[in-house]
């Protein structure tokens, strides 16, 4: 008796724009990078050609990865890995590699993992496979590594304030998840449309969990896995994230010439065909059945030639990565 799949609360995001680009490739092998709930890989699946290789860094799917491959036998097949590790894939027949950045609803909202601003206890926010928590962040980093974050990676107004007053109150007393979200409150008085503790959030989150290096790397690891013709599609959802790929895919797309003086011939060459150049986004009912999907883009290119080496690329985004590098003495 084949497993029964239930996808209960999490609602896949941009879920039939996704099919709409993946399903004129189907007949082979597709890698979601991101399981978490399985939304993704339950679409491709539901098309008997199809097989999916799934890939997850957070080892609390596990569960729901041995109930797809109860269903689906040897059409499914799941690692837990970071998606920067996915040069361990070697496969043939490759037709998609996707990508869902966002959080999973069971992830949000396990409050012992001090992911969302709605827990209580001690801030962790890992995902799997990490060197430290945010625990050590906010314990141990220096009042300058703490700004560089929450400005760069939250784009935060009020990170030197933050930063500041998390390092005086730590002296006396250990900062939990209420208490940072206290601490927060207590210096943005102004009332905003999204809670005052967003940003903050997701700029501990994008530290702790490496996720510009692990992008960054999983987007060009993609690339060098992925046959020629096959599809990159990522789904992100904050800015920072959007701005990568849309500078992977836009830089890669375009032929340029390296001099006016040059001959035409002398033209770079293309890597990807970008077919659309505007970031899909979710329908108005969409947003309205979930409305965290109200901040997702959805970019996607196929690959037209080997050989890129996306030097500008990742020269583009050092300055992210140096800040996500920063060591607890800084």
């Amino acid at each position: 008796m084949n497993a029964t799949i239930k996808l209960e609360k999490h609602f896949p995001v941009l879920l039939s724009e996704l099919a709409s680009i993946i399903s004129p490739l189907y007949g082979g092998t597709f890698i979601d990078c991101t399981f978490g709930a399985g939304g993704y890989s339950k679409k491709i699946l539901d098309n008997k050609l199809n097989s999916v290789i799934a890939l997850d860094r957070d080892s609390s799917v596990n569960s729901t990865a041995a109930k797809f491959h109860s269903k689906y036998k040897k059409r499914f097949e799941f690692h837990n890995i970071k998606f920067s590790d996915i040069d361990q894939i070697k496969r043939d027949n490759i037709k998609a590699i996707i990508f869902d950045l966002g959080y999973s609803l069971n992830q949000i909202s396990d409050l012992n993992r001090g992911i969302s601003f709605k827990s209580k206890g001690k801030l962790d926010m890992r995902m799997g496979l990490n060197d430290f928590s945010c625990d050590d962040v906010i314990s141990k980093m220096s009042q300058q590594s703490l700004f560089k974050i929450f400005k760069y990676f939250g784009d935060e107004k009020y990170a030197k304030p933050i930063s500041k007053k998390i390092v005086q109150l730590r002296k006396k007393n250990k900062i939990e998840t209420e208490h940072l979200v206290e601490i927060i409150e207590s210096i943005k008085k102004k009332k905003t449309g999204k809670n005052k503790s967003t940003k903050i959030f997701q700029a501990l989150r994008i530290f702790v969990n490496k996720e510009i290096t692990e992008l960054i790397n999983g987007l060009i690891k993609a690339y060098n896995t992925l046959p020629i013709g096959g599809a990159i599609v990522v789904v992100t959802f904050h800015s920072i994230e959007d701005k990568i790929v849309k500078f992977f895919f836009k830089e890669y797309s375009e032929v340029k010439n390296s001099s006016r003086y040059l001959p035409k011939n002398s033209l770079s060459k293309k890597y990807f065909n970008l077919t659309k150049k505007k970031p899909t986004i979710p329908s108005k009912s969409e947003v309205k059945i979930n409305p965290p999907s109200r901040s997702a883009k959805l970019r996607f290119a196929y690959k037209l030639e080997d050989g890129c080496d996306f030097k500008k690329f990742v020269n583009n985004f050092n300055y992210l990565k140096d800040i996500e590098n920063l060591n607890f003495d800084d």
